[in-house]
């Protein structure tokens, strides 16, 4: 399954200190667990002796101990000792299943079929890297719908007049003018996407036409940049970002993060959060009561407009990659 060679989110890296962390990703039971020198690792949570939950277990140094029999494994997944039998050399077969784990974005990121390359090939975050832009991790909020439902949700711009009245969109302003999309082999770019916004952005507070600009380039993750009018901006060249990140913790079960990039100082955390979650509030009822919750990729399956040419070639790029998990 392609999905087993992707990198997925499965933890903000804050929720993961000094005790195992249990977490879902594609029906895999994953544990979670930081050595010594502060490195994540993510491991199948069952210890090979006699399957238990390892995430019950405790970390002690660059060990990771199973609750069961006590049996201790080292970084690398090796068992390194057995108390039951203290003078037990365990052979290399006593090991841990382990997977693949990094952290971006404030996030921990695995892959449970390791791919043969240097560097982790996580989603693009580019305003990551932007020093003038303040960034903030919003979530995790928990979905009963698939993965690409919410993705689809993200890029669906005709929505904002009627989930987010008075907020991201307006009745009296729901018509979606023309808008570009590229099907390009590593994914979807959608640009000059213009909509108007009762409430821009937190910071934003004065309505605005609003400049999207979408990026699809995992199958379970977009990032948008938003440019409203000059005079609803918070400096001359404002660019706000947004980063959507999604862990598929089950054909229907998603769990979903926001990564900001903003250029507010002003607000607090709680502030910033609390409007992110407002927005999502507004979304999780309607993606949960959509039918069916995995996405269709037949064209004949749903009804489609030209205001869908975005949501059309996001299904065309899961249909060409072979994505199975969270589509019908």
């Amino acid at each position: 399954m392609i999905e087993n060679t992707l990198w997925h989110p499965v933890a903000a890296s804050a929720d993961l200190a000094g005790e195992p962390l249990a977490v879902v990703l594609l029906e895999q039971a994953v544990v979670l667990w930081r050595d010594a020198a502060g490195v994540a690792h993510a491991w199948a949570d069952q210890c090979p002796h006699r399957g238990a939950k390892l995430s019950l277990g405790r970390v002690c140094g660059d060990r990771l101990e199973c609750p069961y029999h006590g049996w201790q494994f080292a970084a690398s997944g090796q068992c390194v000792q057995v108390p039951a039998v203290p003078a037990f050399t365990p052979p290399a077969t006593h090991t841990a299943r382990t997977f693949a784990a990094c952290e971006r974005y404030g996030l921990v990121w695995v892959q449970l079929q390791t791919a043969e390359m240097s560097e982790p090939a996580v989603v693009d975050f580019a305003a990551e890297d932007d020093s003038r832009l303040r960034k903030l991790l919003c979530g995790p909020f928990d979905v009963a719908t698939s993965a690409p439902r919410l993705v689809e949700n993200f890029l669906d711009m005709a929505h904002f007049a009627f989930v987010h009245e008075g907020w991201l969109g307006a009745r009296s302003a729901s018509a979606i003018d023309g808008y570009q999309v590229e099907s390009r082999p590593v994914g979807v770019w959608v640009t000059q996407c213009k909509v108007w916004q009762p409430q821009p952005s937190l910071h934003g507070g004065a309505a605005a036409q609003v400049e999207y600009t979408y990026a699809v380039e995992a199958p379970y993750a977009a990032v948008l940049t938003k440019v409203p009018e000059s005079s609803a901006a918070a400096a001359p060249d404002f660019r706000e970002a947004i980063g959507l990140f999604i862990c598929p913790v089950g054909p229907e079960q998603s769990r979903v993060w926001f990564r900001l990039a903003t250029l507010d100082t002003a607000s607090d955390d709680e502030a910033l959060r609390s409007f992110q979650r407002t927005i999502f509030s507004q979304d999780q009822p309607v993606l949960e009561s959509q039918t069916p919750r995995r996405l269709p990729l037949d064209p004949r399956a749903e009804l489609h407009t030209v205001a869908d040419k975005a949501s059309a070639a996001y299904r065309r790029y899961l249909k060409h990659l072979g994505i199975t998990f969270g589509v019908c």
